[in-house]
Formats: structure tokens, C-alpha cells, sequence
């Protein structure tokens, strides 16, 4: 897991929730991801993520794994970049 040294609290908080979601696979996907990415979101991107964060974790992890089509109102900037992270590494 990434430090959270030198974050500011939104993004120590963003980094914490995306390794503590309660379902391992879960915490993988959004943790790694955050990891990675965290420190260059900007300020739609982190807003976005934060909105994502309210997901329940089986739909969310369908729409990031690609089992399922991402619902047009969730098929955002951060979606996109989280699922490109994932599925083209």
C-alpha cells in the first residue's frame, strides 16, 4: 500500500477508503488503482471517485471487471480510467 505522506486529507481519505471497501477483490481493484493514480486526479477526478466510493461493491466490481455494461449515469472520467488501469494491464 502507497503512503499516504505528502497527500492532502481528501486524498488520505480517498487512498484509506479504497483499500477498506470489505470486499477483497474490491479492495484490490480501487486500492491498486489509487495507489497509482491518487496524487495526479484532479479535482473532477477525485470528485468522481468519491461519488464511485457510494457503489455497492458486487455492482461496482461487475462494471470495473467488464462483466456488465457501466449504467450511462456512472460511465464517468474515473470509471473509464480505473477500468483502462485494470483491464489493459
Amino acid at each position: 500500500m502507497r503512503s499516504s505522506a505528502g497527500l492532502d486529507d481528501r486524498r488520505k481519505r480517498l487512498l484509506f477508503r479504497s483499500w477498506h471497501r470489505g470486499m477483497r477483490e474490491m479492495d484490490y481493484v480501487l486500492g491498486t488503482f489509487a495507489n497509482n493514480s491518487i496524487e495526479s486526479m484532479s479535482d473532477e477526478e477525485l470528485s468522481q471517485f468519491e461519488m464511485l466510493m457510494q457503489v455497492p461493491d458486487p455492482d461496482m466490481y461487475k462494471w470495473l471487471s467488464g462483466t456488465v455494461e457501466v449504467p450511462p449515469n456512472w460511465d464517468t472520467a474515473i470509471v473509464r480510467r480505473i477500468r483502462s488501469f485494470h483491464l489493459d494491464n
